[in-house]
């Protein structure tokens, strides 16, 4: 049961995307603190996490690489590549951080995490032939439902025109980002590592300019805390997250990938709770089951589609 191109097994794909959603959702706590305890700004705090991920990563490839070398590949493609990636993810990055800037967290959330699988929905369509089915349908329907209920539910939020567009830039980076990494890993784009280090190093490229004019070092009272928050932003849901993320996006359907990586938003809600001292609502918890039940029957239509594809050979008849 493993996608022909990628050769990673779907049910571990799966689990991949599950992790790395849970682990996205562990930065927004960890920037929660970083922003009580300093001033560092968002452009400065998503600059170190890229270019401090990019160092891990590094590490993890070199360590991999001796162990078992890496598929070699075309030194032009793996450029395209981390190009494509690397400027996908500023975009969807630093859009984000600027929609929260101008209309407030709860509308850039639910603008970008709920126009994410609509639009990653028609591009897997369109561009890659995927369909998505009503079951599927009806999955994204609920993950969507869900998201509003859990960000907006009893918010009072503001929307902002200005900000709803940045919210759709940061959906439309994501999920080019998205559709590129299943696109190459149905065509044979299988050094998933290498692509995440060389997206990291353009990705930080890209942000330095802006994290300049922001301020690279924070004014804190406690640098020794803002160095293990950093250092833990940049191993978990970055260096991990994203490893993990590309690996299993280059597997799984489209459309599956974006709805799972709605995880995200429950772990932070869950967090929230936890270990911030915000308050359990009825809205977090129906928008939470809403969007972990669609997730689960996503992936439980994932891994029978697998299944089922697997198994269409041996069914032929065997002519003696």
């Amino acid at each position: 049961m493993s996608n022909a191109a990628s050769g990673l097994p779907i049910g571990r794909g799966l689990l991949y995307l599950i992790v790395a959603g849970a682990a996205w959702g562990t930065a927004g706590a960890a920037a929660s603190l970083v922003y009580r305890t300093s001033d560092m700004g968002a452009v400065t705090l998503s600059f170190w996490r890229c270019a401090a991920g990019l160092v891990l990563l590094l590490a993890g490839r070199l360590l991999r690489s001796a162990a078992r070398p890496a598929v070699p590949e075309p030194l032009g493609r793996r450029a395209r590549k981390a190009v494509a990636t690397g400027l996908c993810l500023a975009v969807f990055q630093t859009a984000y951080f600027a929609a929260v800037s101008a209309t407030g967290l709860a509308v850039a959330t639910v603008v970008t995490l709920g126009a994410g699988p609509v639009l990653i929905a028609l591009g897997a369509r369109l561009a890659l032939g995927e369909r998505l089915g009503r079951g599927g349908a009806a999955a994204v329907a609920g993950a969507l439902t869900g998201l509003a209920v859990l960000t907006l539910g009893g918010s009072g939020a503001t929307v902002r025109p200005a900000g709803v567009l940045l919210a759709l830039a940061s959906a439309a980076g994501y999920s080019a980002m998205t559709l590129l990494t299943r696109w190459w890993g149905r065509h044979g784009g299988t050094d998933t590592s290498g692509t995440t280090v060389w997206a990291f190093a353009v990705t930080s490229l890209c942000l330095l300019p802006f994290a300049l004019a922001e301020g690279l070092v924070p004014h804190t009272a406690d640098p020794a805390w803002i160095l293990g928050l950093l250092l833990y932003i940049a191993a978990i849901p970055t260096a991990l997250a994203y490893a993990l993320y590309f690996a299993g996006a280059a597997a799984v359907r489209s459309a599956t990938v974006s709805v799972i990586m709605l995880l995200e938003p429950v772990s932070a809600a869950v967090l929230a709770v936890a270990l911030l001292g915000e308050r359990l609502t009825a809205s977090t918890m129906t928008g939470t089951l809403l969007m972990l039940g669609s997730v689960a029957g996503l992936a439980v239509t994932e891994a029978r589609g697998a299944r089922a594809t697997q198994k269409e050979p041996e069914e032929e008849p065997v002519l003696v």
